[in-house]
């Protein structure tokens, strides 16, 4: 650990590498903890402030085969397996400056440790957006965001993640700075590594810069909530689905979820509209039409209301106890609506069938387990998110497909001595 500590702040500097364990503040112990599987804990965090530190960090880890858990702010730190045998943490969180805001061609360029609700506020300045609506949305890093794939309901209109990065630059495992893609789309052959390293968990490199298309800021807003018989939803939904209405977001809400915000009874549709204020009434005004013609429940939200609505209904589905086990799902959209009868909290999209799961009590590990054959038997998937780590012993990401073999060499392509967060992601890798 001397050794570690040594190499490193010869590096950083003394004041960039927090060094021995006991020196690390109690909340990131505890929040790392959450994700080591080895009872020995990593000997420092590192806190690189430019991607040449970062590279030269990388470089001595693999000289030396030290294992890296790497995290920005570490608000989801606590998702996906439990890392092993971890040396040394590495923090992207003061790699945080703009790079390049273009305007006028709708991209922004950040490095991977700027906060989403920074960069966000920077773009609200030009009259523009990122259209992504990550679960913590106040502590939550960029880099963060695209290695754990973190958007919710506006993939309604704008995509997902992967859909809206067009570069990137990071590190290689070997302390190499590689970049890809630009700031606009290109066709080349070999891998997109957009796409791979979305939602990749730190296992392929570690991000320092990103560039992202952005939105201009719509001029309006209003959601429409239905909420009533889980028969009548389905319909409303497939009935939304198959419409000319332009949702930015749209979501399946669980009986629970819809009574502890105090939306009415039942399950619930919670659709927003984004466009000129006279395109949001109509199409809002039409949605809930199409909800009392089935006899559902209907109220428009707007202004302050609105935004609150979205940001409870953020916290009520992610702010759990410590025990409780969060779950990220995929299912076919018809099939949604059934697996939220069979579910206390939860919401899913409508377009993607994608949603998150909460589970609570004595009983929560073997209701995942019943849900989890329930969506594979549809076609679907359940991974566990956030856990207490002796839930995690189980097979946090229960995949059944055929391509693990492929990951894996796909993984030593870029990281062949295995020291990038190490069990994190699928099979171990």
């Amino acid at each position: 650990m001397k050794a570690n500590a040594s190499c490193i702040a010869s590096i950083l500097g003394e004041e960039n590498a927090v060094c021995p364990w006991e020196n690390i503040p109690v909340s990131q112990q505890q929040s790392i903890l959450q994700v080591i599987a080895s009872p020995t804990p990593p000997s420092c965090i590192v806190y690189p402030h430019t991607t040449e530190q970062l590279a030269q960090v990388m470089t001595e880890a693999h000289r030396n085969k030290w294992r890296v858990l790497q995290c920005g702010s570490g608000s989801k730190l606590n998702w996906g397996g439990l890392a092993k045998d971890v040396d040394v943490v590495v923090s992207t969180e003061r790699l945080n400056r703009l790079i390049e805001h273009a305007i006028g061609d709708l991209t922004v360029t950040v490095e991977a440790g700027m906060k989403f609700s920074r960069l966000q506020a920077m773009l609200a300045d030009s009259g523009q957006f990122l259209a992504l609506d990550p679960i913590t949305q106040d502590t939550a890093t960029i880099g963060g965001i695209v290695a754990t794939a973190d958007t919710g309901s506006l993939r309604q209109r704008y995509g997902s993640v992967r859909d809206q990065l067009l570069g990137m630059t990071f590190v290689r495992a070997d302390g190499q700075i590689a970049k890809a893609g630009g700031r606009v789309v290109k066709n080349v052959a070999g891998y997109d590594l957009m796409k791979l390293f979305t939602g990749s968990f730190g296992t392929l490199g570690v991000l320092s810069q990103v560039t992202f298309r952005v939105y201009p800021l719509p001029e309006a807003s209003g959601t429409v909530v239905l909420t009533g018989d889980a028969k009548a939803i389905s319909q409303a939904a497939d009935t939304l689905r198959g419409s000319a209405l332009t949702p930015t977001q749209a979501d399946l809400l669980s009986t629970q979820l819809v009574s502890s915000l105090e939306l009415g009874k039942g399950l619930g549709l919670i659709a927003r509209f984004q466009s000129i204020a006279e395109s949001v009434k109509e199409q809002s005004n039409r949605l809930l039409e199409v909800g009392a013609q089935l006899g559902l429940q209907g109220t428009i939200y707007s202004g302050a209301d609105e935004a609150d609505l979205w940001r409870i209904l953020r916290e009520q589905v992610h702010s759990s106890p410590n025990d409780a086990i969060t779950c990220k799902i995929g299912v076919l959209p018809t099939s949604a609506v059934e697996v939220l009868t069979q579910v206390d909290l939860g919401w899913i999209h409508i377009a993607s069938g994608l949603g998150v799961l909460r589970f609570e009590g004595d009983n929560k590990v073997n209701k995942v387990l019943e849900i989890r054959n329930l969506c594979q038997s549809y076609g679907g998937f359940l991974t566990i998110l956030s856990a207490p780590v002796k839930v995690k012993q189980l097979d946090v990401w229960g995949y059944t497909g055929n391509a693990v073999q492929l990951m894996r060499r796909i993984k030593e392509q870029f990281d062949k001595e295995y020291i990038l967060s190490p069990g994190r992601f699928v099979g171990g890798i």
